[in-house]
């Protein structure tokens, strides 16, 4: 049965180029790899481009990158979605130079995003190392992906049954947590088969925005601290601060970027074997810290 390998990269539209770029490179540590008149692309690690921005008022997710070893997986994977009356378009050789990948394909999210997924992804020249301006040491990538994106649900079941039912990822575990009187947050994690904790999760709530945040994994738990603190120092709204999760053991904080979305930078954080994993229901977002400063 082909399945998801992991969520590889991320798009957004933006309307401050500028901004970003210093938000991505200067503060969260990523590496501009290409930018021209249409946008920028970030690296992460040894692949060309994991993240990349296009200059677009929106201020929101456009793309979410999925990611199959190889390009039989995609095909049977592609056809099964066929085989659901799932609307598939083929990327243009166009847009595949862009993603710098072989082969993809999409479809559209009922809450107004794509899903590309694709095989064939390119690394940078052997003698172009990632190099980080900020950080200690690098993010955890590889086969667990870039890390993960929590798009708000504009209807929570529909979007649950089309991430498990369409996408066929894995659940993790639900947050189900009275934030203020008679207001609960319904969340629902989902893991790839590599195992980290979430590559995506939902949860129903108004909001402006389909995106709520973004997350980036570092390897070393100082570059946390630093990155908090560069956010301090440089002004930019913490959401929530430095603070743990129950479900997916993550130390992190969260700060809003630019766009008005938010970014969560985090270390830990749980890889899931599913022959030893059991499905829970958490009642918190936090075990400890991740105190709200800002209202959205």
């Amino acid at each position: 049965m082909a399945e998801i390998h992991s969520l590889a990269y991320a798009g957004f539209g933006v309307s401050d180029l500028d901004k970003w770029q210093w938000l991505a490179t200067d503060i969260i540590g990523m590496q501009v790899a290409k930018r021209d008149e249409q946008g920028l692309t970030l690296r992460m690690d040894e692949y060309a481009q994991r993240f990349f921005l296009e200059s677009n008022p929106v201020d929101d997710i456009l793309v979410a990158g999925w990611q199959f070893r190889s390009e039989q997986e995609l095909e049977s994977y592609v056809g099964e979605l066929r085989e659901k009356d799932i609307p598939v378009e083929v990327l243009s050789r166009e847009m595949l130079q862009r993603r710098m990948v072989e082969k993809a394909y999409s479809i559209q999210d009922p809450n107004g995003f794509t899903h590309e997924f694709f095989f064939g992804h390119s690394e940078a020249g052997l003698n172009d190392a990632f190099r980080s301006k900020v950080l200690k040491g690098g993010f955890v990538t590889g086969d667990l992906g870039i890390g993960h994106l929590l798009p708000f649900a504009k209807n929570g079941p529909q979007t649950v049954n089309f991430y498990k039912d369409v996408l066929k990822l894995r659940v993790s575990d639900y947050i189900r947590e009275e934030v203020q009187p008679g207001i609960v947050v319904d969340a629902t994690f989902f893991h790839t088969a590599t195992g980290r904790h979430h590559s995506i999760a939902t949860a129903q709530a108004p909001s402006p925005k389909v995106l709520n945040h973004f997350m980036v994994q570092v390897q070393n738990m100082d570059d946390v601290g630093l990155a908090y603190d560069r956010c301090i120092k440089a002004g930019i709204p913490i959401i929530l601060e430095l603070g743990h999760h129950p479900n997916d053991k993550t130390f992190s904080f969260y700060a809003q970027t630019p766009s008005g979305f938010n970014f969560e930078m985090g270390w830990g954080g749980v890889v899931i074997d599913d022959q030893h994993w059991e499905v829970k229901a958490f009642n918190k977002m936090s075990d400890w810290g991740h105190k709200r400063n800002f209202v959205l």
